[in-house]
């Protein structure tokens, strides 16, 4: 593998091997596995630099943002039928006419609003900043999950009808439809993530193939109809067609009903024309001019598509069939053509070209749907991972996400196009509303120079697609519309609590950061090493901590088990010859997370002292490595995170590293013991905790002079005042003298807490947290806390101390 970077003046590429490994302190850290996967299928990764962007003339336009438009005249005339002919028979090839031209009426009309997008907006367009920029970034959410859909249905539409194209002129692979489809709906996606551009004569000759193919097939059906050489199925006899029983006798209601329906269908036929005004900066300068041609372009090639596969089915009674395939326009491309050599020859290309165009339009979502969502994350109104670009500079994590949603839905369909319509519409039409009352709204705010005819029309627009939403929601409720009717205020309902949810995390960090900024330094720095045993990561994470050169550092041990508590004391007092001493700290209920918060918010609390939690985290690899070990330093570091003047340190530890190291050593060495390796102490498995503690130990005393009624909370002692305090051993460490050591433990009780000094003393029997004890002594000071240095005390029985 290589990777290309610039070099020179000239911008020229030199080719330099890309590495495998990475040189890190003199040694070799190998790539990981998933990233040398990634790097094999996607290919090398390219740098930032190679971002540019391709200015595109008007026929390369066309040819790159048409094929969802132009594509969906395969498909339009057919979903009107499909209404239809149940219901009407024969009459429906008469009926498709002035439903097809309603549809086109509709079509000119979104194609003046859209010029008028395009020329105001040349640098980003498109319906959601339309929106956006005329009602406010909440109201645009309903047009940014409009196109999101759109997209969405676009692609299982799209390469569900280019397998119908394939399939009628192969039906031997029609059973095995809804596999091919989500075949290539997932290579087109590994193709995406590969990085492949859409602004490439490549992907521009589809659109012409088609054009020119149906435009073919139209004239010569035309011509042939004049001559009356054009023959006509006979839809009553065609095996596996739709019902094209007339049903006498239909009340005024159905009639309209079953019309609406075949128009809601039709509607399908608009979709892609906003590909325009999405992809306008795309064009070579004046954007908007040029955008404004080659849109006019689009919609006419788009109109007269339309018309003639209608005209064309009205004369030759081309019927949809049942399992999809063949479709209306490849019956139309066969009677046209006829079956001889050249006709066969042309009958292919037609197939072809239709199955590339469609296959085309759904890799245009492929471009569209991950900048709309990275520009909607950029507002943020989607989760800003979704502006990140990946390993090819393209946004891999947008193209994976629509990829899922596609494939699920082709699954739930069955790669089914008429089953795919009922989600289609809404989307598309959604957007029209929103770009034409936009616009309205634009031209009355400005109000430049012939502004009432242009809002006339936004709002005539808009006005006519909020119309068909509102058909098609009715119409096609029972058929799967519901979902997108239900779906559609959830999700902008979703945005707009995301939105929020960002909004208020950077007020926080924006407002607070001048007060944080104003206060003064801590006077004290208090490191806590959190302790679950005694190993190099142990180790390394006290050597950490050292660097940090604070006024004071705390290694503490959570007592869970008390046997493991006490070996574990036992080594640290043997191995750890330092100035850091091991303190026990009672966690009865186990929860170490909250036992961890509650510690770094008491030594928080002592004054001006900033807190840094140090917690070593040893990382394996793998998922057997997640499956065996669990990841608790991650989540106290995230409970401590809300503490003021807290901060969590993770020091992670490569095991795996250490066991490669391992079996490096000699084999003797590595295999001795632990006491042969430096720095690793050996498990002493003698020390053993007591089945009970003595009744007293040390000065053998009573609490207050004979009766336990002289016990006084913690909160009432006096200092130079002797007295007798009963409360649980919270926690004991071992404080490290010049030639001897002082055992400290922490009594409380409801009221407060009492520092224990046991001088001379590295261990005492019994002496444990969350063992009840009762002392008698007399308080004194150290270091601001009330302390009684040598104790008599008395270890008082659980079960008649609770």
């Amino acid at each position: 593998m290589s990777e290309t970077r610039p070099s020179g003046p000239a911008g020229s590429v030199q080719v330099l091997p890309e590495p495998t490994h990475l040189p890190v302190n003199g040694a070799d850290v190998p790539e990981s596995v998933g990233y040398q996967l990634k790097r094999r299928l996607l290919g090398r990764p390219l740098v930032t630099a190679s971002l540019h962007e391709e200015r595109l003339s008007k026929p390369l336009a066309l040819g790159v943002l048409a094929p969802d438009c132009i594509s969906s005249s395969a498909y339009g005339t057919e979903e009107m039928l499909i209404e239809l002919l149940p219901a009407f028979g024969l009459l429906a090839f008469s009926l498709v006419l002035p439903i097809t031209g309603i549809i086109l009426v509709i079509g000119v009309l979104m194609t003046v609003v859209y010029r008028e997008v395009v020329q105001v907006y040349t640098k980003a367009g498109g319906s959601y900043v339309v929106a956006r920029d005329n009602f406010g970034p909440r109201v645009a959410q309903v047009a940014a999950v409009a196109l999101l859909i759109d997209y969405v249905v676009t692609v299982a539409v799209q390469a569900a009808a280019g397998t119908v194209a394939v399939a009628s002129a192969f039906p031997v692979i029609g059973p095995y439809s809804l596999e091919i489809t989500v075949g290539v709906v997932v290579l087109i996606a590994f193709g995406n993530l590969r990085g492949i551009r859409e602004a490439g004569r490549v992907f521009a000759l589809p659109t012409y193939l088609f054009s020119g193919s149906i435009a073919a097939v139209i004239v010569v059906g035309l011509v042939r109809e004049v001559f009356g050489t054009l023959p006509r199925y006979d839809p009553t006899h065609l095996p596996g067609a739709v019902d094209v029983h007339h049903v006498s006798g239909l009340a005024l209601g159905m009639v309209v009903l079953t019309l609406l329906r075949s128009f809601a269908n039709g509607g399908s036929s608009l979709t892609g024309l906003e590909a325009i005004s999405n992809g306008v900066s795309a064009f070579r300068s004046p954007e908007g001019v040029n955008a404004r041609k080659v849109l006019v372009m689009m919609a006419g090639t788009l109109g007269f598509l339309v018309a003639g596969v209608s005209w064309l089915a009205h004369v030759t009674h081309a019927t949809p069939y049942a399992s999809g395939y063949p479709s209306v326009i490849s019956q139309e491309a066969r009677i046209v053509f006829g079956h001889g050599a050249v006709g066969n020859a042309l009958y292919l290309v037609v197939q072809a070209s239709s199955a590339l165009i469609l296959y085309t339009g759904a890799n245009t979502s492929f471009n569209g749907f991950p900048f709309l969502a990275s520009f909607v994350a950029e507002d943020s109104f989607l989760p800003r991972q979704l502006t990140r670009r990946g390993h090819r500079l393209v946004f891999s994590n947008g193209i994976i996400v629509l990829t899922a949603v596609s494939v699920a839905l082709l699954l739930v369909t069955g790669a089914k196009v008429n089953s795919l319509v009922p989600f289609y519409a809404i989307g598309v039409f959604t957007g029209f509303t929103m770009a034409g009352f936009g616009m309205a709204t634009y031209y009355r705010t400005h109000r430049g120079r012939g502004w009432r005819p242009k809002a006339v029309i936004g709002v005539s627009g808009g006005t006519l697609s909020a119309l068909i939403v509102l058909i098609f929601a009715v119409v096609k409720f029972a058929e799967g519309a519901w979902l997108v009717v239900v779906i559609f205020p959830i999700l902008v309902f979703v945005l707009i609590r995301l939105n929020g949810r960002y909004r208020r995390e950077s007020d926080a960090l924006a407002t607070l950061a001048p007060i944080i900024d104003t206060e003064p330094n801590p006077a004290c720095h208090v490191v806590l090493v959190l302790v679950d045993d005694l190993d190099l990561a142990t180790l390394r994470t006290l050597r950490y901590a050292r660097s940090l050169r604070p006024d004071r550092i705390r290694a503490v041990h959570f007592v869970i088990d008390n046997v493991h508590a006490e070996r574990l004391a036992d080594r640290w007092r043997t191995t750890q010859r330092g100035d850091i001493a091991l303190e026990l700290l009672d966690c009865p209920d186990r929860r170490i997370r909250r036992a961890a918060l509650e510690l770094t918010a008491r030594t928080a609390a002592a004054g001006n002292t900033e807190v840094t939690v140090v917690l070593p985290r040893r990382t394996y690899p793998g998922v057997v490595g997640r499956l065996l070990h669990d990841r608790t330093a991650d989540r106290i570091a995230a409970v401590i995170s809300r503490v003021p003047h807290a901060a969590a340190t993770i020091v992670p530890f490569d095991v795996d590293a250490a066991i490669t190291r391992l079996k490096r050593l000699p084999f003797g060495f590595a295999h001795a013991g632990p006491q042969a390796a430096p720095g690793v102490p050996e498990p002493n498995g003698s020390a053993t905790a007591p089945d009970h503690p003595p009744t007293a130990t040390g000065r053998r005393s009573l609490a207050a002079p004979g009766h336990p009624d002289g016990v006084v909370p913690v909160a009432a002692l006096r200092r130079r005042i002797p007295a007798t305090v009963e409360g649980t051993i919270r926690s004991v460490r071992v404080q490290p003298m010049t030639n001897s050591h002082v055992l400290e433990c922490e009594v409380v009780d409801d009221t407060g807490g009492l520092l224990l000094r046991f001088y001379g003393r590295g261990t005492i029997p019994g002496i444990q947290p969350g063992r009840r004890i009762r002392v008698h002594g007399t308080p004194g000071s150290q270091d601001g806390t009330l302390a009684i240095c040598n104790p008599r005390y008395e270890l008082l029985d659980p079960e008649r101390h609770p």
